[in-house]
C-alpha cells in the first residue's frame, strides 16, 4: 500500500471529502459520514469503518455511524465500546493516542476484549480517538476480519484529519439544532423593539452585549454559535464576508473564548504591506538577510506561539507565500529569511478574507490544498443590509462606546432617524454604519441623535445588480415576513407562488439558511 500513487490517491480522497462537507446542510451530515467511512474502508480494504461518540463522564461510548463489506456481520447500531472492550476502552480514555491492536496479541488482562476481538471476527483494530474541548469525544474504529493489517504510520495523522473533517460537521449540525431552539426567544426580542415609537437606551441596553458578534437577527446568531461551537478548539478558522462587516471582531470573539485567551491575539493584514513585507512580517528574518535589514526580527508566528494568529485578506497571499504557509500548517515549523534554522511553533491560525475564495481556486490564483486547509470551519459574516434587524442594537452599542470615549451622551434617536438607518443598504457595513453615528454624534445638539446619510455611490445602491441577487433579496424580504417559515398556509412558497422543494432548492443555491426540519412538522 505504501506507494506514492497510494499516497497521492490518499490526499485525493482527503481533498474530496473537505469539498464535501463544505457548508454541508445539517440533514445531509450523517448520511455523508457514512458514505465517506465507506470510501475510506475500500481505500484500505478493510471489513467495517465505524465512528463512535465518546461520553466520558459515563465510561461509554456510542456508535453512531458505520460501513461494512457485503458479507461481513452487522455490528448493532448504538453498541457501547467501552463496554465490549473495557480494557481499551479505559486506556482510550487514559492516553487519546491511535492505536493498532492485533486480536491474537491481547495481554491477559484484556480477556474481555480478546473475547469481544474473537466474537466480531476482528483480526486487526486501528483505533483513532479525537479530541474535542481537551477530551477525547469521538473515535474512528477500523477492523479487519478477513486478514490482519497494518497501517503506515504516516496515514494515521491524515485519518486523524478526516476525523475532524466529520467532528466538525457535526458540530456545526449541533450549532444549528441550538438555533432553531432560540429563534422564538429572538424573534419575540425583536417584536418588542420594533413596536417602540422611540428608540431609548435605557430600554435596550441590556440586550446589547459587551464584546463578541453583536445583532439578534438568525443570520448572526448562526455566527455567535458557530464562533461558541468553534472556540475551544484549535481547528483553523476560515471567516468571510464582505469590507466592513466584522471579521475581525469574530476571529477575537474566538480568541477571547478559547484557551489561548491569556496571550494577546495577533494580526497581520496580508493586504495592508507590499509581497516582498508580507514574508518578513509573518517569518522574521536574520540581520543581514537582505538590504536594509540591520537587526534581527521575530516575525508574527513566533510572536503568536501560544497564541492565535489572525491573517486578514488572506486571498491577497502570493503564490509564493500561499506553499511556505501551507507548510507551517502541515508541519508547524518555518525558517527565518536569512537563516537555515528551523522553528517550530504552537499557533491557532484563524484567517479572513473578503474574496470568493472557491472561485480564485478555480482560476488558479488560490492554491486548492492551502484552501482546504484553512476552510476546515468556514464563518461567513453576513452584510449588513441583509440583517437590517441588528442596525437599532449596532446604534446603541456604537453610543454607548462614543459616550465612554468623547464624553457625548445620546439618549434617544427619533423613530424616523431610526428608521432612515435601517431602510439604508449600507454598502460600507458596520463600518460605516460606525463613521456615521460618529460624525451625527459630533453634530448633535443635546442628548438627541440627528444626522444625515451619505448617498449612496454610483452602483451601490439598494436595487439588485443581478436577477440572482433580485431573487436572493425578494426570498430574504419573503422570509423575514413569515418569520422564516416556507412551507405550509401563510408561508413564503405560498406567497411566491412556488413549490416548497423548489424555494429550497434557489435557498441553497443562494446560502440562505432554512428552518427545513421545523417546517416539514408544520401543517
Amino acid at each position: 500500500m505504501d506507494t506514492a500513487a497510494k499516497r497521492l490517491e490518499f490526499e485525493v480522497l482527503i481533498s474530496d471529502l473537505s469539498a464535501r462537507f463544505v457548508n454541508l446542510p445539517a440533514g445531509q451530515v450523517d448520511h455523508e459520514i457514512e458514505e465517506a467511512l465507506g470510501k475510506v474502508r475500500v481505500f484500505f480494504g478493510v471489513d467495517r469503518c465505524g465512528l463512535f461518540e465518546v461520553f466520558p463522564e459515563i465510561g461509554e461510548a456510542h456508535l453512531t455511524h458505520v460501513s461494512h463489506v457485503d458479507g461481513i456481520p452487522p455490528v448493532p447500531m448504538r453498541i457501547d465500546y467501552i463496554r465490549l472492550f473495557p480494557w481499551g476502552g479505559q486506556r482510550l480514555l487514559r492516553n487519546p493516542e491511535p492505536v493498532t491492536l492485533h486480536t491474537r496479541e491481547y495481554p491477559p488482562d484484556a480477556a474481555v476484549d480478546r473475547g469481544t476481538a474473537e466474537a466480531m471476527g476482528i483480526k486487526t483494530t486501528l483505533r483513532i480517538p479525537l479530541l474535542y474541548q481537551g477530551g477525547v469525544r469521538h473515535l474512528i474504529v477500523i477492523n479487519a476480519v478477513r486478514e490482519e493489517k497494518v497501517w503506515p504510520a504516516e496515514y494515521i495523522p491524515r485519518l486523524r484529519l478526516i476525523g475532524e473533517i466529520f467532528v466538525n460537521a457535526l458540530e456545526r449540525k449541533r450549532a444549528d439544532e441550538v438555533l432553531r431552539c432560540s429563534i422564538e426567544e429572538v424573534r419575540a426580542l425583536k417584536d418588542r423593539i420594533a413596536a417602540e415609537s422611540d428608540y431609548l437606551q435605557k430600554e435596550i441596553q441590556e440586550a446589547i452585549p459587551r464584546g463578541g458578534v453583536i445583532g439578534e437577527s438568525e443570520a448572526i446568531r448562526r455566527v455567535s454559535v458557530l464562533v461558541g461551537q468553534v472556540a475551544p478548539r484549535d481547528s483553523t478558522v476560515l471567516i468571510m464576508g464582505e469590507t466592513g462587516t466584522g471579521k475581525e471582531l469574530a476571529a477575537r470573539a474566538i480568541h477571547d473564548l478559547s484557551p489561548r485567551r491569556s496571550r494577546v491575539m495577533v494580526k497581520v493584514n496580508c493586504a495592508g504591506l507590499p509581497p516582498s513585507l508580507v514574508e518578513n512580517e509573518l517569518f522574521g528574518r536574520e540581520k543581514g538577510a537582505y538590504t536594509g535589514a540591520l537587526s534581527r526580527q521575530a516575525g508574527r508566528f513566533e510572536i503568536a506561539d501560544g497564541s492565535t494568529l489572525f491573517l486578514d485578506e488572506i486571498g491577497d497571499l502570493t503564490p509564493e507565500l500561499q506553499v511556505k504557509l501551507l507548510r507551517v500548517l502541515e508541519d508547524g515549523e518555518f525558517e527565518r529569511l536569512g537563516s537555515t534554522k528551523t522553528i517550530r511553533v504552537n499557533v491557532r491560525l484563524i484567517t479572513a478574507t473578503n474574496r470568493d475564495l472557491e472561485k480564485e481556486v478555480r482560476n488558479r490564483k488560490f492554491r486548492q490544498d492551502l484552501f482546504y486547509r484553512l476552510n476546515i470551519f468556514p464563518i461567513t459574516i453576513p452584510p449588513l443590509r441583509e440583517r437590517p434587524g441588528d442596525i437599532p442594537m449596532l446604534v446603541w452599542y456604537f453610543l454607548h462606546d462614543f459616550e465612554e470615549k468623547m464624553g457625548i451622551r445620546i439618549r434617544k434617536v427619533p423613530k424616523g432617524v431610526m428608521e432612515a438607518l435601517v431602510s439604508y443598504p449600507w454598502p460600507g457595513n458596520i463600518r460605516e454604519l460606525r463613521n456615521v453615528l460618529e460624525r451625527g454624534v459630533i453634530t448633535s445638539a443635546g442628548d438627541t441623535l440627528r444626522l444625515q446619510l451619505p448617498k449612496v455611490p454610483e452602483g451601490k445602491d439598494a436595487g439588485p445588480s443581478t436577477l440572482a441577487e433580485a431573487e436572493r433579496r425578494m426570498i430574504l424580504a419573503t422570509l423575514e415576513q413569515t418569520g422564516g417559515r416556507v412551507k405550509g398556509a401563510g408561508g413564503a412558497a405560498e406567497i411566491l407562488g412556488i413549490n416548497p422543494s423548489t424555494l429550497y432548492s434557489r435557498m441553497r443555491k443562494a446560502g440562505i439558511p432554512s428552518r427545513k426540519g421545523k417546517d416539514e412538522m408544520s401543517p
